[in-house]
């Protein structure tokens, strides 16, 4: 069986728990909107066979405490954050990104703003709507949803949220059909969602790349979408910053989370996309 730490991170305003499972080159993987590293429990074990996997939750969200009082989320601490794991456990090895959501979005500052300290990065529907040529009207949608939340409540905005993403809530397994360990980490980062609406909704969405640093570091990103969700809007994004890398999308099974509905293929096209960098 392979062995897993848990452990504790101080950083600038927060204290992030991340888990450390397996050996080899470090991955790390980066959980997105209100969820949590739990929410890649079902491919860390495939990945574990051969990678040193680290989850953790973002500060704010799950059992990564604010220092004080919540404030709005900066894309550019979160990707610090990212380092400080991967400096924590890797040292001075660069590592191997993989983000999804909100999670991309970091990892795309991440490797602009520290190129070097990533081997690469897979960036999974990163929803940074700026780069869309309607771009105003994905806004207005995500700022409907942060009205919403604040004269509604977070179920009303996660219902809009989830219906004008393309998630459908029918193809999930009803709570009471979930694994008590599984049903106990939804229900933790449902927990989350008065801090994403708040605090990380408009932040990550509001975010532009930097293309022309990207374009520098071009044959390190590996632009990702869903099968199910690439015409959706969190994945529309990435096609449009791949033109830009010059990278085609790859197409990963499942929609936006597709790590959790298809674990198995996608961690295995995940392994393949880290292996074509160790043979190249």
């Amino acid at each position: 069986m392979t062995t897993k730490t848990v452990n504790k991170l101080a950083v600038p305003g927060a204290t992030l728990h991340y888990e450390v499972t397996g050996s080899g080159p470090v991955l790390l993987l980066i959980a997105g909107g209100f969820t949590d590293g739990g929410i890649f429990d079902s491919i860390v074990g495939q990945l574990a066979a051969d990678y040193t996997v680290i989850t953790y939750d973002p500060r704010g969200n799950s059992r990564s405490p604010y220092d004080g009082k919540a404030t709005d989320e900066r894309v550019d601490r979160s990707a610090e954050d990212a380092l400080a794991l991967i400096d924590a456990v890797g040292g001075g090895e660069a590592a191997y990104v993989f983000g999804s959501s909100s999670g991309a979005i970091t990892g795309l500052e991440l490797i602009a703003r520290h190129p070097d300290r990533v081997r690469m990065l897979i960036a999974h529907e990163p929803p940074a709507v700026d780069v869309l040529p309607d771009a105003t009207t994905a806004h207005a949608f995500f700022e409907d949803v942060h009205s919403t939340y604040t004269t509604d409540g977070p179920v009303p905005a996660l219902h809009l949220f989830a219906g004008g993403l393309g998630l459908d809530e029918d193809d999930q397994p009803a709570p009471e059909d979930l694994r008590p360990e599984y049903r106990h980490a939804v229900e933790r980062m449902m927990g989350n969602t008065n801090t994403f609406f708040a605090h990380k909704l408009l932040p990550f969405t509001r975010y532009r790349p930097d293309l022309d640093a990207l374009r520098e570091i071009a044959a390190k990103i590996v632009p990702a979408a869903g099968a199910d969700s690439a015409e959706h809007l969190p994945a529309r994004p990435i096609a449009v910053i791949a033109d830009e890398v010059g990278w085609p999308v790859v197409t990963f099974p499942g929609g936006h989370t597709g790590y959790a509905s298809h674990p198995a293929q996608f961690a295995t096209l995940l392994s393949r996309l880290l292996e074509s960098d160790q043979t190249s």
